[in-house]
Formats: structure tokens, sequence, C-alpha cells
């Protein structure tokens, strides 16, 4: 009976840390993709591929034309939503961390309200300096 627990506490253990140690991040499904500026594409990407009003998390992918993710250096988002009527301008910055896969960020935003936003990415780094801007609705 010992054995048995024994040998199955070293599989769950062997399995889950063969899940952390590879410091991917699983992009998920994209909510939006364009261009970024020196021939690479930026992808916004969560869980259900769909922005909402709130804090989430997400994923920003910078790739070259075969898809594959290139480390862009620092990167920024900040989803802007201009004045209407009375209400005035909207600036949601998102915060970033790095992930075991150069080029894919974890970014982590509270969007004050649903609607379309203007996802404004900027980077600069080895590949050079570049601004995208990618238009969002969020639910």
């Amino acid at each position: 009976m010992l054995k048995t627990i024994l040998s199955t506490a070293i599989v769950v253990f062997t399995l889950f840390a063969l899940s952390c140690s590879s410091g991917a991040v699983s992009a998920g499904k994209v909510i939006k993709s364009g261009p970024a500026g020196n021939s690479l594409t930026a992808t916004l990407s969560n869980q259900d591929g769909v922005l909402r009003k709130g804090k989430q998390d997400f994923t920003l992918t910078f790739a070259d034309a075969s898809g594959k993710p290139v480390d862009v250096g620092s990167a920024s988002l900040n989803f802007f939503m201009p004045p209407m009527g009375s209400m005035s301008a909207m600036n949601n910055p998102a915060t970033f961390t790095t992930t075991g896969t150069p080029g894919v960020y974890a970014g982590k935003v509270d969007l004050e309200m649903a609607g379309e936003w203007q996802g404004q990415i900027a980077y600069e780094g080895a590949v050079g300096t570049g601004k995208a801007t990618l238009t969002i609705t969020a639910q």
C-alpha cells in the first residue's frame, strides 16, 4: 500500500515538474493580430479569445513572417479609448512580465469598460523600434 502511494506521488510530482519546467506560456486563442513593423506581427491572446471589461491576463506575442516568436526587448501596451460626449479619454496600461519563450510576454490589464479600445503597442530592442495599433472590442 505504501509502495503504491509513494509511486503515485512520484508520478504526480514528475508530471508537475515537467509541466512547469518548460517555461513556455500557452498563448491561448487569438483576440487580435496585426502588423507591428520590422516585418513582425503582434498577436494578443488569452484563454477564450475574448477581451473583457475588468481585470484579465493575456499574452502578447511578436513573431516573424514564419510565425516564430521574436524577442523585441522592451514592450508596452496601452488600451486607449477616445473621449465620447462628456466622457473623457481613457488609458488603461498593461503590465508585462517576460516568459520562458523570447517574444512572448505575459500581460495583465484592468479595462474600465466594455467597448472599442485602441491597443497601442510599442517596443524597442535588438530588432529595432516599432509601434502598432490594434482596434479591439471588449465585452
